[in-house]
């Protein structure tokens, strides 16, 4: 019994893994051709951002499930994409890495105007599909203890107190299908508009010198 448990243990966590992964298609040298057919999880993206929190998973599995509107067959092409993204450092991470897009391509800009979190299209088809989270998804305390600690007026327990909700967030988001949470929607006629700014705020580094809490 221990072994049949402990290979359908292995079965199942084989299997979250499979459909944590992104299959995306690039060129196979700085010449190439499409062929270079490979995959990308979130624990990539984290360390291209430099940790894991709960908009790197907002972000990730968001644009996931708009990108498989985009390739009905899972597969990414990321040499056909453009994203525009809210400022938030999580969610613009993620639509570089995960989309391969690029402002100085013209196939990325960040406009925090949009209704969405992310837009993402795929040139070759003109096909443009916006994702938010529906609502009453977030708990309403991440957001309000966020904007204070990007005023800088939490202290280093508060923030650990954050962190918590945040992670606990990222654990329920992982535990179900993205349907539950994510509003995913085609745009008509997108005009693509890209702006150029190089003023917003990196959130995820204004504490970084805060004392670590000793109470708590």
């Amino acid at each position: 019994m221990k072994i049949a448990a402990i290979v359908w243990l292995v079965i199942v966590c084989f299997d979250l893994q499979a459909q944590n992964q992104v299959r995306v298609l690039d060129t196979d040298f700085s010449k190439g051709r499409l062929s270079n057919d490979q995959n990308i999880n979130i624990e990539d993206i984290a360390k291209f951002h430099g940790h894991m929190c709960d908009g790197l998973v907002v972000g990730y599995l968001g644009l996931r499930e708009t990108l498989y509107k985009i390739f009905k067959d899972s597969v990414i092409d990321r040499t056909s994409l453009k994203i525009v993204s809210k400022s938030s450092p999580c969610l613009t991470d993620v639509a570089i890495y995960l989309s391969g897009a690029r402002y100085q391509y013209n196939t990325f800009y960040v406009d925090d105007s949009i209704p969405y979190l992310m837009i993402a299209g795929n040139i070759d088809s003109n096909k443009y599909f916006g994702f938010k989270l529906k609502p009453n998804i977030k708990p309403f305390a991440i957001d309000s203890l966020g904007k204070l600690a990007t005023l800088g007026k939490l202290d280093a327990c508060n923030l650990k107190i954050l962190k918590e909700l945040e992670d606990d967030f990222s654990k329920l988001l992982l535990s179900q299908p993205p349907f539950t949470f994510f509003i995913i929607e085609e745009i008509k006629n997108y005009f693509w508009n890209p702006i150029l700014k190089s003023n917003f705020i990196k959130t995820d580094i204004i504490n970084k010198s805060v004392n670590k809490c000793e109470n708590r």
